[in-house]
């Protein structure tokens, strides 16, 4: 099972992908319905802060949804993912969707939460006294474990069958609701990349046994076929994908390596020819302008290399220019 994290993301990145589904699952009040000609958009996750201190505020996945034939005015909706509904803070969420709305200059958003167990979600939140309630925030809850795993089989709904997983099912199907989300998988998806993407999220969210995978080979050979050639093909491709970039890192400090090396040649051949000529018009070098030439830059060598054209002595060399 995912942890918090990993379970956020891998809800955004399912929703961002698959919006027009994820709604319909997820929220299918508001949806648009299958027949409606939209554009969805994601939103920018970042609200703006109300002072440069402050920390921003994000959501999971918000996206926009904008009627091609003008007579609706564009819906947000507001999206989070829970695993653990006791993590969900409605106070948070509100102030998420007053950012939205203030962002897109509307009032049509729907707060929508996504969570992975069973069980009551926090109701509305509520602001005000016994004597009246000045402010109520409700949102739409989709507890994929209430959900009934039966019902969505056979679903034309992508992100409803890679999700059956999550769904409430007897513990003996788990089988069957398996390889039901692999096969909605390869029926619904044609893009290789995003079949071998959703592959490892079935496979997070099923959590079959080893025992249970076997039996599962053995069930559906056709699926469990197909699906070792998806993973494979996404092994394969990132292993060749590794080869080029560690060739091109390779490549890359090789020729660094050779123009270090050149840059050093050069330095060492300028440091041999000034002592050279240093030795000739000086005699001998002592220990310490050995020292000195040996620890020179380049800039060092090339300065000591002008003042021996005027220089009487050892001492007018390594004086440094005016």
């Amino acid at each position: 099972m995912a942890d918090a994290v990993s379970h956020d993301q891998n809800f955004k990145n399912l929703i961002l992908d698959y919006p027009r589904h994820a709604l319909a699952l997820f929220a299918p009040e508001e949806a648009p319905a299958p027949e409606d000609e939209v554009s969805i958009l994601p939103v920018r996750q970042e609200q703006l802060k109300e002072r440069l201190g402050d920390r921003f505020r994000e959501l999971d996945a918000p996206v926009l949804v904008d009627w091609a034939d003008g007579r609706r005015d564009a819906v947000a909706f507001a999206l989070e993912a829970e695993s653990d509904a006791r993590r969900f803070a409605p106070r948070r969420l509100a102030r998420y969707c007053l950012d939205l709305a203030d962002m897109l200059d509307t009032d049509r958003v729907v707060p929508v939460v996504v969570f992975l167990r069973s069980g009551a979600a926090p109701g509305p939140l509520t602001l005000g006294t016994g004597r009246r309630a000045y402010l109520t925030f409700d949102y739409l809850a989709c507890a994929l474990g209430d959900l009934p795993a039966q019902r969505w089989m056979d679903s034309d709904n992508l992100v409803a069958r890679v999700n059956l997983p999550n769904m409430r099912s007897p513990a003996d199907r788990r089988i069957d609701v398996y390889a039901s989300a692999m096969r909605g998988l390869l029926d619904l998806e044609a893009d290789p990349d995003r079949r071998a993407k959703y592959v490892d999220f079935i496979d997070i969210y099923a959590g079959l046994t080893d025992n249970e995978r076997r039996r599962s080979r053995e069930r559906y050979p056709e699926e469990s076929n197909v699906m070792r050639g998806v993973v494979q093909r996404a092994r394969d491709e990132g292993i060749e994908q590794g080869r080029i970039e560690m060739k091109g890192v390779v490549q890359q400090a090789r020729d660094e390596g050779i123009e270090q090396g050149m840059r050093q040649g050069r330095v060492e051949g300028e440091r041999t020819v000034l002592e050279r000529q240093l030795r000739r018009r000086f005699g001998p070098i002592s220990p310490a302008a050995a020292e000195r030439l040996h620890e020179a830059s380049a800039t060092d060598l090339e300065a000591w290399a002008e003042n021996l054209l005027d220089a009487r002595t050892l001492e007018d060399v390594f004086a440094p220019n005016p």
